[in-house]
């Protein structure tokens, strides 16, 4: 009974079966490990920092910016340059701007400094002048998506979408640091940014989205089982159903236009009836006179 199993149709349903269930196992365990390495990044990023991370050590020491050095406290030397403002930006619920002003430092780079944060509406408070020492949260390069990055339309000049070297290369003729710092302490008028965690190292909304594909995938898995099977025990039905004879009852039924042979014979006897002849020859016939009486009349 289940040699249609080997047939080609089959076969081509089992190959896709096969190959779609470890897919979909795989890309779920894929997704759950990113959430999971997520949950523990954000884990490791709660835990109280050690005596050597809160240590403040030179910029040059912690490039490149990744997910070790990421918010360990840089020092750099040199004098203020020119200053821009980051606007829509959110501190406990308040919107205003980021007050980056690039720091040109001993090595001859510009390195984007966050003085604080400045409500929506209030004056930049003026640059300081002179050779200056900063020590901060260093930070990578913001990216397109990251909260608070709004890089869709022009901003006026003096405004800058997001913090990273690739949107101060064109905007000014030193090189730029591939990093940000922002001051531990904020200059006079303004307020300290905190310092976030690197990209992927959160339980943010991604890791969330992570979480749901994972579902997803797996979801898929059961419901290509079920197909399978449903599609199998079908199968198995129509050949028990041929083999009883009750599929060559199905066609007949559906060359009826799916009357069985009784309901068909019911319809078509009064027709035969009024074909048959009266007793008094083929005029002998029941005729209404309009007057409601009937009269049966037989020809001599």
């Amino acid at each position: 009974m289940y040699r249609f199993l080997l047939t080609p149709r089959w076969w081509g349903i089992n190959v896709f079966v096969a190959l779609a269930i470890p897919l979909c196992i795989f890309m779920g365990t894929w997704q759950l490990g990113r959430f999971e390495d997520r949950a523990e990044a954000q884990k490791e990023a709660e835990r109280a920092p050690t005596a050597e991370e809160l240590k403040p050590t030179p910029l040059d020491e912690l490039l490149p910016v990744d997910k070790e050095t990421s918010g360990r406290t840089a020092t750099a030397s040199g004098s203020y340059g020119e200053q821009f403002l980051v606007p829509g930006r959110q501190l406990e619920g308040r919107t205003g701007s980021y007050v980056l002003t690039l720091l040109k430092t001993d090595g001859g780079r510009a390195l984007p400094v966050v003085r604080g944060w400045l409500p929506e509406g209030a004056a930049a408070p003026a640059v300081p002048g002179g050779r200056v020492s900063v020590e901060g949260a260093l930070q990578a390069s913001e990216t397109v998506g990251k909260d608070g990055v709004h890089a869709a339309g022009g901003l006026p000049r003096g405004q800058l979408a997001m913090i990273s070297a690739a949107s101060l290369v064109n905007v000014v003729p030193d090189q730029v640091y591939d990093g940000w710092v922002t001051l531990t302490e904020a200059d006079a008028g303004l307020r300290p940014v905190p310092a976030t965690l690197p990209e992927g190292a959160g339980l943010d909304l991604k890791a969330f989205q992570n979480l749901g594909y994972s579902g997803e995938w797996f979801a898929g898995v059961a419901f290509i089982l079920f197909m399978w099977v449903r599609l199998f025990r079908r199968e198995v039905e129509m050949l028990k159903d041929a083999e009883l004879g009750l599929a060559l009852e199905a066609e007949t039924a559906t060359a009826t236009g799916g009357k069985d042979a009784g309901a068909a014979a019911a319809e078509a006897a009064p027709v035969a009836a009024a074909a048959v002849p009266g007793p008094g020859g083929a005029e002998g016939r029941v005729q209404d006179s309009g007057t409601g009486s009937a009269a049966g009349r037989t020809s001599v």
